[in-house]
């Protein structure tokens, strides 16, 4: 996720070397070559064969409308839907960015996607978020208002933890919901997690294999629960709704912080 902390930039992917002081930089976009655009169509339409059966709804209805299978996304275009829907906008930047720079962009309702796609060997597994995995997986529920609000509301009380000393605490809570967080919804339980909605293999997983525990969304467990960064999830928590975690995210965290430091 990108609310972590960069490790040096030379041993990250990505071209840090025109990034501005936000990380932000330009989406060359005539840079990407045919390869690219083909192994990004190749990635979209492995995904599109999964997501009518595990990904919710407002997942589902966004991506539909943002005609966006066929090449590598042109960022500003989508940022324009993006700012007539709920604001957002997309901003271009090299790989995972610092923790300000990150909470900095989401509490401006500016959402940090990665210019680079994964090599072919790749196609399975890559360690760090690529393009693929950033507009796919996050970008269509940017266009659901009260994902958004919640998203930029993280965005704000990241930069208080980062004062608490408790980012830890809260990239938990992002782990668990932003990227592999689960939800009730009159079919089943479906995803709305990126990490899940880009993965050819965790997202059947995540619905239908018996071996994950999947347990009702609880705020201070998710914080103190530890996460899987190189295996599929062995706990994944669900929420009912959109509704549901921006009330449930919603109290002032300092007790939460200084209850789960104790």
């Amino acid at each position: 996720m990108k609310a972590s902390a960069p490790a040096p930039k030379s041993e990250l992917r990505g071209d840090y070397s025109k990034a501005r002081p936000d990380y932000s930089v330009e989406q060359d976009w005539s840079a990407y070559t045919k390869d690219e655009h083909a192994l990004y169509r190749r990635l979209f339409e492995r995904q599109s064969k999964l997501v009518p059966r595990y990904a919710c709804p407002e997942w589902i209805e966004a991506i539909a409308g943002l005609d966006a299978a066929s090449e590598i996304p042109r960022f500003h275009q989508v940022s324009k839907k993006l700012r007539a829907a709920t604001g957002w906008e997309i901003v271009a930047v090299p790989g995972l960015i610092p923790d300000d720079a990150f909470f900095t962009h989401l509490a401006n309702r500016r959402f940090p996607v990665t210019v680079w796609l994964r090599r072919p060997e790749e196609f399975d597994y890559i360690v760090e978020p690529d393009v693929f995995h950033d507009f796919f997986g996050h970008v269509p529920l940017l266009f659901d208002r009260v994902y958004a609000d919640h998203l930029y509301e993280y965005g704000k009380g990241g930069l208080k933890a980062m004062r608490l000393d408790a980012v830890k605490m809260l990239a938990r809570l992002y782990w668990f919901t932003i990227e592999f967080g689960l939800m009730n919804t009159a079919a089943g339980i479906r995803a709305y997690g990126a990490g899940l909605l880009s993965s050819g293999g965790e997202l059947a997983y995540c619905v239908d294999d018996p071996r994950p525990r999947r347990l009702p969304f609880d705020l201070e467990r998710t914080m103190r629960t530890e996460y899987q960064i190189d295996r599929y999830q062995e706990t994944y928590f669900v929420i009912d709704s959109f509704e549901q975690l921006m009330r449930e995210t919603a109290p002032d965290f300092t007790p939460i912080y200084a209850r789960l430091k104790s």
